[in-house]
């Protein structure tokens, strides 16, 4: 067994490898750290990182905060509070202050979250007619946090974090709604969790006989992260067990992984892992945003999804860096990142032609850059929706005037001289039951 060891803004100067940086360097990770979340784990840091080249390296980059992630002043004003040694209560006010500027809410997250037998759920998100989220109490945190990461403020605000452990409010809102085929466990990283946890709330599901759930989807990142998870952790044999189990039930369960990086598949250590899922029945699915600094190639893209297909994993999303956090570091324009999807997708065989995007999770829904067009003299994005707060809105392609600088929804305007988009009409504001 693999020993699992963490790394936070406490004890990251104990890395071995930090002798790599420069005092300044360090400095500016404990800068961004004290605004952004920072964790990352002996795994990333021993068999991901290339040390000799860190400053430009995926992994140190999706790992380690970096000085351009905040802008010039809320970088200065934080620095200048730790280097003058003000309380700690001084600082963290400050920090409070930037991290509310960081939309910690984005694509209306709070509009999502159900009001059910009066008591709103703050540990589901019900935004699809079809697929509810879940987030376990015992998986709110990771094996190691991205730095371009939307749910940062689970880890960062508590009035931004849902979490929920009650399994029988879990299964009656299920009951209730007849409409979800599917259960999104997710976080934080819900792999996280022991195998106890993960039994106690698949079991309740199974015994509950819901006809309608058909599917138990684990969204994590611990594939690429902590492999050993699967493998050799003290309790992996006990959930691959589960999984069997479950499967033998006649639920299928899919791992939603995140792959950023092609180099994330190359260990022997997710090589194994994926291997041992797959044996156990389980379905893994790969997604990842588009992300300057990391993986803004179609070359990459293409390498990633064909390593992918041919390790059995099924390429699923390329999606658009949301509007939070360090979006300004991260952010291609959706311009870009249609002509990286188009030109990586023209590189791969059909059978990675599963994979969907590039795709904004924005308040309406999961929206897709189709291309762009010109119609009666007028160049224009074509967008379609993949998925809506309205299951009419799914398939439906619209317009809007080209931009080539926009990074998000919020940057486009309707074409055609139309006053709003189609949903902006809908007064739609989230599921109850």
């Amino acid at each position: 067994m693999v020993e699992y060891k963490s790394f936070s803004l406490h004890n990251f100067r104990e890395i071995p490898q930090m002798d790599y940086l420069s005092e300044e360097q360090k400095f500016d990770i404990e800068v961004v750290g004290t605004v952004l979340p920072f964790k990352t784990n002996n795994y990333v840091v021993d068999e991901l990182i290339e040390w000799d080249n860190f400053e430009k390296d995926p992994f140190f980059i999706l790992n380690f905060p970096q000085k351009e992630m905040l802008d010039k002043a809320d970088f200065g004003t934080v620095a200048s509070l730790l280097k003058s040694g003000v309380s700690k209560k001084e600082v963290q006010e400050a920090v409070r202050k930037i991290r509310l500027k960081l939309n910690p809410n984005p694509a209306g997250q709070e509009s999502n979250v159900p009001v059910f037998e009066g008591k709103k759920l703050n540990g589901i998100q019900h935004k699809y007619r079809e697929t509810m989220l879940f987030f376990p109490t015992q998986g709110q945190t990771c094996h190691a946090y991205c730095t371009f990461c939307f749910r940062w403020p689970q880890f960062a605000l508590n009035e931004f974090k849902f979490a929920m452990k009650e399994a029988d409010t879990l299964i009656r809102y299920l009951k209730a709604n007849p409409q979800i085929t599917d259960v999104l466990f997710t976080g934080g990283d819900p792999a996280v969790m022991k195998t106890r946890f993960f039994e106690t709330y698949f079991d309740a599901l199974a015994e509950a006989d819901i006809p309608n759930l058909k599917n138990i989807r684990i969204g994590t990142k611990s594939l690429a992260y902590w492999p050993y998870r699967f493998t050799t952790d003290n309790d992996a044999d006990d959930l691959i067990r589960l999984f069997k189990k479950m499967k033998k039930k006649g639920i299928n369960i899919a791992l939603m992984a995140h792959f950023n990086h092609p180099g994330e598949l190359k260990t022997k250590a997710v090589k194994e892992a994926v291997k041992r899922l797959i044996a156990a029945g389980v379905q893994i699915r790969s997604q990842s945003p588009i992300l300057r600094h990391i993986n803004a190639s179609s070359d990459l893209w293409a390498e990633n999804w064909k390593e992918q297909v041919k390790m059995g994993i099924i390429p699923y999303y390329m999606f658009i860096a949301r509007d939070t956090g360090a979006q300004d570091y991260f952010a291609v324009s959706l311009n870009r990142a249609w002509q990286i999807f188009r030109s990586a997708y023209n590189q791969v065989s059909g059978i990675c032609r599963t994979v969907k995007g590039p795709s904004m999770s924005c308040h309406p829904g999961k929206i897709q850059i189709v291309g762009v067009s010109e119609v009666k003299g007028e160049k224009i994005f074509v967008l379609n929706f993949l998925q809506g707060r309205e299951s009419s809105w799914v398939d439906k392609p619209f317009f809007a005037k080209y931009n080539p600088d926009a990074i998000w929804i919020d940057d486009l305007e309707p074409a055609f001289g139309e006053s709003s988009f189609f949903f902006e009409e809908e007064a739609y504001y989230g599921m109850q039951a």
